[in-house]
């Protein structure tokens, strides 16, 4: 494995606590493992570069990063700055123009954590969902504004090419990973069109590997199968908007989003592919050194097995375990009364047992 070139992006809030940890647990693999090297450039484009020049990230921002590797997000939001404007020139951009189609969020019940059900099911999923297009596709407008006939138009776009790479790559990586069956989400019943597309292209696709087990569940049912029965998944594919909200269900059933990382990928990796906790920048509680750094330090692993180092994103995941099933280093959220760096020295002390 070659050097890896990665941005840094801690953005706002909690964001550079928790990327500040992640770090140290990079820095410590490398001391470990020689094989393993990186570089890092730490890229200040938040809220605060936004108050003071206008813009998220600079006019050359996207071909600054396009040179790395792999970019390493924190978290972002700020109440100064309009919620639509740090996504939409900031996140958005990121993902449409690096053609970052493929949204990796694994729903998996580590040992230490219990789940707020009543039964402690073994939950362990993935949710890939369509991030390019779909429901977050930048296409309406609004007329009329303060009338009483105000019109606001969303259009969600789906396109044959969008619906059927996420499922291939669904597909493909149940294959490869020995997952027994995926599961789509859909609404076509309500949906007549999208969703109906949808529904055909990704049973075209489920054709083509018939040892695996597809199956077509509303999202409304869905949404309740994953309290009732979430042992009985293996893969998840969904549209943009199905799939945000799924994901925090299933982060919420496995511990919190404390602990939820995610992956924005181009499979092809002709660009780099950018890994996130799923949480935001908890604003209420930055800069008191109590939030969860697990789910950047999980994005981490992420990083690690999409560049060929599953060895290293196993101990990392094993590492994490170690330091929940022994209680000692536990931030609030989790019942603990660790700090942030608690939780990163934790996990940089079990890693250096391996």
């Amino acid at each position: 494995m070659s050097t890896l070139n990665i941005a840094i992006l801690p953005g706002d809030g909690i964001g550079p606590e928790v990327m500040q940890e992640a770090l140290k647990v990079m820095e410590t693999l490398s001391a470990l493992d020689s094989s393993f090297q990186f570089n890092t450039e730490e890229l200040p484009w938040n809220s605060d570069y936004f108050l003071t020049h206008g813009q998220m990230m600079p006019d050359d921002g996207l071909d600054r990063l396009k040179k790395f590797d792999a970019i390493l997000f924190g978290a972002i939001g700020d109440s100064r700055v309009p919620d639509e404007t740090t996504i939409w020139e900031l996140i958005m951009p990121i993902r449409k123009q690096f053609q970052q189609y493929i949204n990796f969020r694994p729903i998996k019940k580590l040992n230490g954590i219990s789940s707020p059900l009543k039964e402690e099911y073994d939950i362990d999923f993935v949710v890939i969902r369509e991030n390019a297009e779909g429901e977050y596709s930048n296409s309406g407008g609004r007329l009329y504004a303060g009338a009483p006939q105000e019109v606001a138009i969303q259009n969600t776009i789906m396109t044959r090419q969008g619906i059927q790479k996420i499922s291939e790559f669904a597909f493909q990586y149940a294959q490869k990973n020995n997952r027994k069956k995926v599961t789509s989400a859909t609404k076509s019943n309500a949906i007549i069109h999208s969703m109906k597309l949808w529904d055909e292209v990704t049973k075209e696709v489920a054709s083509a590997f018939p040892l695996i087990r597809f199956e077509q569940n509303y999202i409304d049912a869905l949404a309740a199968y994953f309290v009732m029965r979430p042992q009985s998944f293996d893969v998840v594919i969904a549209s943009n908007l199905f799939g945000d909200i799924l994901t925090d269900l299933g982060a919420a059933l496995v511990g919190g989003l404390g602990i939820a990382p995610s992956a924005n990928l181009n499979p092809e990796k002709e660009y780099p592919s950018m890994f996130e906790p799923i949480h935001g920048s908890a604003p209420d509680i930055a800069g008191k050194n109590i939030a969860n750094p697990i789910a950047q330090i999980w994005s981490v692993a992420l990083l690690l097995e999409f560049h060929d180092r599953k060895d290293l994103a196993n101990i990392v995941l094993q590492s994490i375990q170690q330091v929940l099933i022994k209680r000692e280093a536990l931030t609030p959220d989790l019942g603990g009364k660790g700090t942030t760096a608690d939780v990163g020295n934790a996990i940089v002390q079990a890693l250096q047992e391996f």
